[in-house]
């Protein structure tokens, strides 16, 4: 399906790896100039010649950090000295570490670190891409989200905070932009076996962390999540979902959080 990205500009903050990078693959094979945000010049360069590849007229990786509102300022300059709008913002940065942890452990230090990752990260981007996202002829916002906001795990109470904090921004930018034609959805998805959460799984001597069932079963034992697909996803199963609300295809949708989980009990 032509989702409507030819010289269409895209920008991708967490771009390099997961579903961030698949997003970036569906954009790229569709024709559109795609900028992918992240810390590592070597991730970078690796996604931007791929994306290339793909079929990107203009892919360009710029290093940010998302942690500084400077560093994200001044990517987005870059993207509007370069292009001078801006069709499509993805916010798809994840945790630079998935801290496990009770209520009572976590140090002030690491909250605002779990916060200004997951939902200040957006903020950021946001702000600093808005006035480019209103010079465009059409205009989208995604941030990814997550499913565990829906069903909560005790250590992960930082992290299901932060996304729900996201969730709610993006609700109400929804409300906020929609006067001017800007669309604004979270994606929510379950569990996925990025590369890095297969690393984390692989010294575990019980599980087959290329498994996506093996790793659902892991997930179900460990923190009592089940879904009906019986296996965890693909983080190129997610990224079409993301690609599709981001695009000119969407038209009507907006203030939605669209879950990718493979069938659960939440709505």
């Amino acid at each position: 399906m032509d989702l409507g990205f030819k010289d269409a500009t895209v920008v991708v903050s967490g771009g390099t790896a997961g579903m961030g990078r698949a997003a970036a693959d569906c954009f790229a094979a569709d024709g559109a100039k795609v900028a992918v945000l992240a810390r590592s010049k070597a991730a970078l360069d690796a996604t931007v010649e791929e994306l290339s590849a793909l079929g990107s007229p203009d892919a360009v990786g710029i290093q940010t950090d998302l942690f500084d509102a400077g560093s994200v300022d001044a990517a987005l300059a870059q993207v509007g000295e370069r292009w001078g709008q801006l069709n499509a913002l993805v916010n798809a940065a994840g945790p630079m570490a998935m801290n496990l942890k009770t209520f009572e452990t976590y140090t002030d230090e690491e909250w605002h670190s779990v916060l200004s990752g997951l939902t200040l990260s957006a903020v950021r981007t946001i702000r600093a891409a808005l006035p480019l996202l209103r010079a465009a002829r059409w205009a989208r916002i995604v941030n990814v989200s997550a499913m565990s906001t829906k069903r909560q795990s005790p250590p992960l109470i930082a992290y299901t905070a932060a996304k729900s904090a996201l969730t709610s921004l993006s609700k109400n930018l929804s409300q906020t932009l929609a006067p001017e034609g800007i669309l604004v959805n979270t994606v929510s998805p379950g569990t996925f076996a990025s590369e890095s959460f297969k690393q984390a799984l692989a010294p575990i001597p019980d599980v087959d962390e290329n498994d996506l069932h093996d790793v659902m079963r892991y997930i179900g034992r460990g923190f009592g999540h089940h879904v009906f697909l019986g296996r965890a996803a693909d983080p190129a199963e997610i990224g079409p979902v993301i690609a599709f609300a981001a695009s000119a295809r969407n038209t009507y949708m907006t203030g939605a959080n669209i879950n990718v989980d493979g069938g659960s009990d939440f709505a």
